[in-house]
Parts: structure tokens; C-alpha cells; sequence
């Protein structure tokens, strides 16, 4: 039977928490498709994953490459691309689904973060007032998009970084996006291991200099330093 979702997870060197974050997953596997797409990792990694999803993809590094491998893949007519350190609402799937027959062929959902101190909360609440206001996504906020528009677009641009903002600019051309209220919580270690401030103003110098045309390669080598 076809799946009426295909999740869609890129990963690179997650052998520490894979099993946990695909555990949770389980549940849905009666009526979506899980798709692992590796991107060299030098972990167990794919390994530890074989066993918790429909399929084991490998790609080259790149999120978006891997996305685009994963999509490449999946048999849905809905695709939901979801970040390994990233958790669904219960209801996700049925909230999905009620949109796309809305009529919404894209959409994401409000983001709550694994941390209870009240800088993450702030940061959601202007994540989400900010994703609203501009009809951009962010990869954290659990991305779905119909097959249709997915290739409408032809997929993420093959860049290093800024993979969700690129696309959601050229979804935003087909309608605006669905923004689900119900929250997917993420991981707030790269806040705490950066410096939340520091990781702040980092976010926002990358995202105006690609606004004004920098190359994402030299953006990306900035953020992963």
C-alpha cells in the first residue's frame, strides 16, 4: 500500500542519538515511509538505522543533496523532511495531511526547543512570529511539501547552506505556506555549546549576507567552524 507520508531524514555521524530519535518514529511506520539518507558518515550511523526505517540511502555530504536523494526515493505524494535532532507532535501526519487537503501544497510547523530556561522559548516565539510574518521556513521546523511542488521547484538548490531558505523563497511562488501552531521540538545543543548570543548573531550576519548575494559555500564554512 502506498504511504500516505514519506519522512525524510538527513544524517551525518548521529550514532549517538539515531536509535532514540527513530524509535519515536515507529508508530508511523504502518502509514509513512521512512527514509534515512546518510551522508558519509563515519560512524555506525546507517548502521543503527537499517533496522528502524524502510531504507538506508547514501548520498554525498550536503543537506541538500541528501534531501534531494531522499525525495529521489520516497513513494509518497507528500514528502516531510525532518532533522535527526528534531521531534514530531503526536499528531503530525493527521495535521499534514488536513492541510495539503486544505489545499496547501508546502507548510512547516511551529518549532519549541529540548531546553526549559526561558531564552529558548523567547527564540521560538520569535522563530515562528518571523517564519509567519515572511512565509520562510527554516529546516528545523519539520518542512513538508507536496511531490508536485517539490518538483515544480526542481527540489533544494544544491548549495552548502541556506538550502530551506532558498527553497521556501521559490515554494512562496506557487502560495504561502501552511503554518502549523502544534510544535516539533529540536535540539538546543548547538545554542549551548556556541554561546546562545553568539550563535544568535552569528544566525542573522550569515542570513543578511546571503540576502545581498554571498556565496553559500564561504557561509557554510563560517557556520560549521
Amino acid at each position: 500500500m502506498k504511504p500516505q507520508l514519506s519522512i525524510i531524514i538527513p544524517v551525518v555521524n548521529e550514532a549517538g542519538q539515531i536509535a532514540l530519535k527513530l524509535h519515536a518514529l515507529q508508530t508511523l511506520r504502518n502509514r509513512c515511509q521512512l527514509l534515512l539518507v546518510d551522508g558519509g558518515s563515519d560512524d555506525r550511523s546507517a548502521e543503527i538505522a537499517k533496522p528502524l526505517v524502510d531504507q538506508v540511502l547514501h548520498s554525498p555530504r550536503g543537506r541538500a543533496r541528501q534531501m534531494n536523494c531522499g525525495a529521489a526515493g520516497a513513494q509518497a505524494d507528500v514528502l516531510l523532511f525532518l532533522h535527526a535532532d528534531t521531534r514530531l507532535p503526536d499528531n503530525a501526519v493527521n495535521l499534514i495531511l488536513q492541510a495539503v487537503a486544505d489545499g496547501y501544497r508546502w507548510g512547516r510547523f511551529d518549532i519549541g526547543f529540548d531546553n526549559p530556561q526561558p531564552i529558548f522559548s523567547l527564540i521560538a516565539f520569535m522563530m515562528n512570529r518571523r517564519s509567519r510574518l515572511t512565509g520562510i521556513a527554516t529546516g528545523d521546523q519539520a518542512l513538508f511539501i507536496t511531490r508536485q511542488a517539490f518538483q515544480a521547484v526542481a527540489g533544494f538548490p544544491d548549495i552548502a547552506l541556506m538550502e530551506d531558505i532558498a527553497i521556501s523563497t521559490r515554494l512562496k511562488k506557487l502560495g504561502r505556506p501552511c503554518c502549523i501552531g502544534a510544535k516539533v521540538v529540536t535540539s538546543a545543543r548547538r545554542w549551548q555549546q556556541q554561546g546562545v548570543f553568539r550563535t544568535i548573531l552569528l544566525m542573522w550576519r550569515l542570513r543578511l549576507r546571503y540576502f545581498f548575494g554571498a556565496d553559500p559555500n564561504d557561509l557554510a564554512a563560517r557556520y560549521y567552524r
